[in-house]
Order: C-alpha cells, then structure tokens, then sequence
C-alpha cells in the first residue's frame, strides 16, 4: 500500500516539488491516468507558505499540499470515473470524467480541480503512471533536494496513523488519508527577556510554562539573546509563564493561544 510522509522538518520552501509537478503534468498527456495540467490555475501538489507570529518572533511555516487520496470522491462520483488503485492511490479517469465537478465540491482539502478547457476534474495521481513504469518516487519527490517528500510502502496505513512523530491534515474527519506529515508547526509563544537597568539580556534565566486548565508544566532557559521559545503548545488555550532570575520570580497568567503568541521584550528587575 502506498502512501506519502512528507517531513517539514527539512523543508527549506525551494518549491522544486510544486516545479516537479508541474513538469511532470503541464502539456504531458499519459492515457488512463491524467489529460494534461493547465499551464496556470492548477497546482495538484502546492507549496503553502504561512508566515507565523509577529516581528521579531517570526517563523516561515512551509507545508506541500496535495490530494490525500482519502477517497471520499469516490463516494460522491456518478459516473464511477474516481476509484481507488489496489497500491490505495484515487485516479480521477479522465475518459469517463463527466465534468460534473461533484468531487471537486466535495473534497474536504480544496485538492481537485476543475478544468475549463477539457471540462474535467484534475487531481495529483501520486504520478501513478512513473511508479508502474518501474520509477520508485513521483516527480515531486524526485524533484526534492532534501528528499523530504516520499512515497513509502506499507502493509496498512496504521504504521504510519501509530507513528507518533507523523500527523494528518484535518484528522477530525476521520478519512483514511495517505498523506502524513512529519514536524507541522503548531502554537508557540515566545519573547525576550532583560534588565531594564542594566539594558541587558538576561542569559539564563529559567521559564516555567503551565497549561492553566490542567496543569501540565514545560521548562527551557533563555538563550545567548535573552530569547525564549515554546513550540507545539496547545491551540486556543490560556498559559502561564514564570520567570525566575538571580533569586527573583514574575508571573505572566493569561496567555492566550488562539493565535501564536510574541510576548515581546519582558521587563525583569
């Protein structure tokens, strides 16, 4: 069974998987799997970039989106043109396609797309065509310099559903996707901490951040600039953060992480 990892934490936003995509598809015709990609419009694999946080606490969020072969255009097609291979990659048939875009409608990840000269519906076919050509990696992958997208080979997509260090894209629908992502930056809050006195950082000092709902602590110190950084907190919660420096401790309570949080240059003395 095939399915896609794809390791953001190596992913440098180059877009040579976006590129690969397109070389691959744009004006390549390859019967029984895909009519040729329109030159613009489409991006059966794209590279979203998102900017995170605000200035100086800034992290560039890159993540290649592309169809999760999930199957539920399987389920909404009339006309039986999606199905799903026996290597568990979904082709939309582009002889049978009637262009009712149903499926397009229905996908839940905006990965299908319609094509206004061929009156079809296009997705990413894994490049199904290369693989039964004997190729072992779709052209995006092939196209990676940090090998961070793959197709891997699994006897059931559990391997990789267990695998703590890989997530899904939108779990709480509970389809059988096969796209896994690796290191998908989540929350985080950050800030610099000095001596307003002295107009020093302060190297060292110690971070204690707790979850105010249940009570969960992490630690860290602050760094060579007097910066700290707390990644992967939770979503749409409220933290609070004690600083203990030189025998001296503040609080900072209600933090709120509906949004990444810069709590900018905090005064200590």
């Amino acid at each position: 069974m095939k399915a896609f990892t794809v390791d953001l934490t190596v992913c440098n936003g180059c877009y040579a998987c976006q590129i690969g995509c397109k070389d691959e598809h744009v004006a390549n015709n390859w019967p029984g799997y895909a009519k040729p990609q329109p030159n613009t419009g489409h991006f059966w694999l794209k590279l979203d970039e998102k900017v995170r946080g605000t200035i100086p606490k800034v992290r560039v969020a890159y993540r290649p989106h592309l169809c999760m072969h999930c199957g539920k255009c399987i389920d909404v097609c009339k006309n039986k043109a999606v199905y799903r291979r026996d290597d568990g990659l979904v082709i939309i048939d582009p002889d049978k396609c009637a262009g009712c875009m149903t499926c397009v409608d229905a996908c839940p990840y905006n990965a299908i797309y319609y094509n206004k000269d061929l009156l079809i519906s296009q997705k990413c076919t894994g490049c199904a065509h290369l693989l039964d050509d004997g190729w072992q990696q779709p052209h995006c992958a092939l196209n990676c310099p940090n090998e961070a997208i793959k197709i891997v080979d699994v006897e059931n997509l559990d391997v990789l559903k267990n695998d703590p260090q890989y997530e899904t894209i939108r779990p709480e629908l509970g389809l059988p996707v096969r796209v896994f992502y690796k290191g998908i930056l989540h929350r985080f809050i950050a800030g610099c901490v000095y001596d307003p006195v002295e107009k020093e950082v302060l190297i060292g000092a110690k971070l204690t951040l707790a979850d105010e709902a249940s009570g969960e602590t992490r630690e860290a110190e602050t760094d060579w600039a007097g910066d700290f950084w707390f990644y992967n907190v939770k979503e749409n919660a409220k933290y609070s953060l004690t600083i203990a420096y030189g025998g001296k401790k503040t609080l900072i309570s209600g933090i709120d992480t509906s949004d990444d949080v810069n709590l900018g240059d905090i005064a200590f003395r």
